[in-house]
């Protein structure tokens, strides 16, 4: 049984990532099945820190914007909004270059809050970071979680 309130698509999706910090790092959303979403992003020069390895601030990018956007798409957008709550990381090995590839599962869809588990994996499929997040869902025209 699928989670989306709406069937993903790819091509949408993708044009969401246009004109902010998803095109800048080549964030792209590549798969999607009953109950999770993929997404890879560029290893190079955008996402390196100083040392010539991936960011780990550049994974939790990835890691935001699949989550987010998968919780997105199991809302009902004309009643609800999804914004992040908390975030976090293990980095478990370094990557150079190439694409780096995020699958996002979830583990609580409830009724205030989603939770996502996310596997980042470089082109060998080897993990190379582990985040979990945590979205609050609120209703239009509430606050959001101060």
């Amino acid at each position: 049984m699928s989670i989306w309130q709406r069937t993903p698509d790819l091509a949408a999706l993708n044009a969401t990532l246009k004109g902010n910090i998803g095109e800048l790092l080549d964030i792209r959303f590549d798969d999607f099945g009953d109950d999770w979403l993929s997404a890879s992003m560029v290893v190079d020069t955008r996402t390196h820190q100083p040392y010539g390895i991936l960011h780990g601030g550049a994974s939790v990018v990835l890691a935001e914007t699949l989550g987010s956007t998968a919780s997105y798409l199991c809302i009902d957008s004309s009643r609800y909004y999804c914004v992040g709550l908390e975030v976090n990381a293990n980095h478990l090995r370094s990557l150079r270059d190439g694409r780096v590839s995020a699958v996002a599962r979830p583990v609580h869809l409830g009724r205030t809050t989603h939770v996502w588990d996310l596997r980042l994996c470089g082109e060998d499929g080897k993990a190379s970071c582990i985040s979990r997040l945590t979205m609050a869902i609120v209703a239009l025209g509430e606050r959001t979680p101060d």
